[in-house]
């Protein structure tokens, strides 16, 4: 038996407006402030936003293959995730404008697979709002990067 499901929400600011904002958090944008991020997508598509888009990514040794299951442009992006052996769940990145800034609300759902994954999901779970934090920063300094 596998420990407990995770449901972990969180904010960061983007000085970005909501439609320039989004692009950041699709499968292509976020190689521009997520480092070692690189979709590869076994199908080719022309927009990685539509439902039903699959690609995979590796990080930390594990590869995790990540399906769209929503997307509202500008708005709002939904995610279903598998690494096998380890976790599956569901990513949501919700985009509000605040004036010219926008304000990115983030939600994990994650279940462990196995249970040698129980300890890495409760440690992420600790680790989350700083996890956010970390999130901010890295889009802070890839704006600050693009206006130079």
């Amino acid at each position: 038996m596998t420990g407990a499901q995770q449901r972990l929400t969180g904010r960061i600011h983007v000085a970005l407006p909501p439609a320039e904002a989004f692009r950041l958090f699709t499968p292509r944008g976020e190689q521009d402030w997520v480092h070692g991020w690189h979709p590869e997508f076994p199908a080719m598509v022309d927009d990685d936003t539509e439902p039903g888009t699959v690609f995979e990514t590796s990080a930390h040794g594990q590869q995790t293959v990540w399906l769209v299951t929503d997307c509202q442009p500008g708005q709002r992006i939904s995610y279903a995730r598998v690494t096998p052996g380890d976790q599956a769940g569901t990513v949501t990145v919700a985009i509000t404008g605040a004036g010219q800034h926008s304000e990115v609300e983030v939600t994990y759902q994650l279940t462990p697979l196995a249970s040698s994954a129980d300890r890495g999901l409760r440690d992420f779970a600790d680790g989350y709002a700083a996890y956010l934090r970390s999130w901010q920063d890295a889009i802070a300094a890839c704006i600050d990067r693009s206006v130079r």
